[in-house]
């Protein structure tokens, strides 16, 4: 059992199962571990039904390396990225692409209001040189889940490429990559499928990775030829995080006993309403209007009170009583975060209820 609850977007609580499959030792060029990632690679692919047109393409670090990767192989030094900005992770692919050197543009929404798809259309009708545009599906700043299908409609139907940062949505939120077409989804190890920290991945489409040959400026967080080396030996290029990889196979087969990405949204949304509704009683209004909401993580504000609630002591109490949840990310309100996922149910939600209600009371 753990001794905490990770209330956050990742790392968080994970199944028994999942850190036993970390107890092994493999040899990162064993045949046995070689099938290991075949699985692994296969698995993240029919996650989003992208088998026929895409490849999978895990890379060691944090779901920020392969966002980078991905700008550094797929966006070459004459092209230009649009960038739809409406948190700090969209400003964060914004601030890849500058370093990467990188012709970049931001496209801006407040921290509360989703992407608009008719705007998107009418930043690629009024500039031809954007060739590719980038979207954070659920932003974690506050939780908001931006409107894909509608954005990558306009992006295909202005003949661009769409980069799409899934990682707080990847298997939970359903992506059919048969029917909304992206170029790549970008996603990590420990979010939605509830794996540990350690891999970052990109399911890009076979076709577009194949033009990108010595276009990274990077030897480490080139896609392309982590793709190459992976299709001509089955192997990692450099030294893999290889419990992290057996962990995270094994909670793809757990993803796919619970009845896959719909069951495990059923689970997290039930999360969510009990949490919002707990914390509505005990005077805790969310950032978001329900509309946009994700069941991944909510933002709530700071109540206004007297004295007033200050984060550390209210973030020390309940750390006090087994529960970790997250600061804000805000710029522009004082707000804390409450993940929805992990390896959690309703249940763990009504304990934590009483834990804030004991922890608001004694900060």
């Amino acid at each position: 059992m753990n001794d905490q609850i990770l209330l956050t977007p990742g790392p968080l609580t994970t199944r028994i199962e999942t850190r036993q499959a970390m107890l092994r030792d493999w040899g990162s060029r064993d045949p046995a571990f070689i099938a290991l990632t075949a699985e692994l690679r296969a698995r993240l692919l029919a996650v989003a039904q992208g088998g026929p047109t895409h490849a999978c393409v895990p890379l060691q670090g944090s779901g920020t390396f392969v966002v980078e990767a991905a700008v550094a192989t797929l966006v070459r030094p004459g092209d230009k990225l649009l960038v739809l900005a409406n948190g700090a992770y969209g400003e964060r692919i914004a601030a890849i692409a500058r370093r990467m050197g990188r012709p970049v543009e931001a496209l801006r929404w407040p921290e509360n209001r989703p992407v608009e798809a008719r705007r998107v259309a009418e930043a690629l009708r009024a500039d031809p040189g954007l060739t590719h545009v980038a979207l954070v599906h659920c932003e974690t700043t506050t939780g908001l889940l931006n409107p894909l299908a509608e954005v990558a409609e306009a992006v295909a139907g202005a003949g661009r490429h769409l980069l799409l940062d899934a990682m707080s949505s990847f298997g939970a939120i359903g992506i059919d990559l048969r029917s909304v077409p992206v170029t790549a989804v970008m996603a990590s190890s420990n979010k939605c499928l509830e794996g540990v920290p350690g891999i970052g991945f990109a399911l890009v489409e076979q076709a577009a990775l194949a033009r990108c040959a010595g276009v990274s400026p990077s030897v480490s967080l080139d896609l392309h030829d982590q793709w190459r080396g992976f299709e001509k030996d089955g192997q990692w290029r450099f030294t893999p995080p290889v419990q992290v990889a057996a962990a995270l196979a094994e909670a793809l087969r757990r993803l796919e006993a619970e009845g896959g990405p719909p069951a495990r949204l059923a689970r997290y949304a039930e999360n969510c309403r009990t949490l919002l509704s707990g914390m509505r009683r005990l005077g805790f209004e969310p950032y978001l209007e329900e509309a946009w909401q994700a069941p991944i993580i909510v933002t709530f504000r700071m109540p206004d009170r007297r004295p007033p609630l200050r984060f550390a002591s209210f973030y020390d109490a309940l750390a006090a009583r087994g529960f970790l949840i997250y600061p804000g990310k805000l710029t522009q309100a004082e707000t804390f975060r409450i993940g929805c996922i992990g390896a959690l149910d309703r249940h763990d939600f009504d304990r934590l209820l009483v834990a804030v209600a004991e922890a608001a009371r004694a900060a």
